[in-house]
């Protein structure tokens, strides 16, 4: 059975379930980025209206395929570099270039060659993100 959210929370209700201080919801409120009610005790009550537009976030993109990673480049092989068990395979994708290390036996299995269609696919916890680069 669902529990159904109460039509208004209280301020530290909200604040709970946004993940952000009442005192944000305060000054929220006063900045006009939050929309509250008062009872009849002149308190602040939040419409279960605002959190949900509040904790509204843009879909994410699925995966198009049987796993767990998001970032998925499709694209057109354009260098494979082998050196003993180790391969450099890059990957043009859009205006994007993807460099790959790799097993031989990798570059082997798929069939890997400059011209040859393939997809990477990113999962890692250790991407970084520069702002402005371009």
């Amino acid at each position: 059975m669902l529990r159904q959210m109460p039509i208004d929370l209280s301020l530290g209700e909200a604040a709970k379930a946004l993940g952000v201080s009442p005192d944000t919801l305060r000054r929220w409120d006063r900045a006009g980025k939050l929309r509250t009610v008062r009872d009849e005790r002149d308190r602040r009550r939040v419409p279960a209206a605002e959190i949900e537009r509040l904790s509204a976030r843009p879909a994410r993109a699925g995966t198009g395929a049987p796993l767990s990673a998001r970032n998925r480049f499709a694209g057109v092989v354009r260098s494979v570099e082998v050196a003993g068990v180790m391969a450099l395979v890059e990957l043009e994708a859009g205006p994007h270039r993807i460099v790959a290390a790799i097993t031989r036996d990798a570059v082997e299995e798929l069939g890997l060659a400059p011209g040859v269609e393939a997809t990477a696919t990113v999962k890692s916890t250790s991407v970084m993100v520069e702002r402005g680069a371009r």
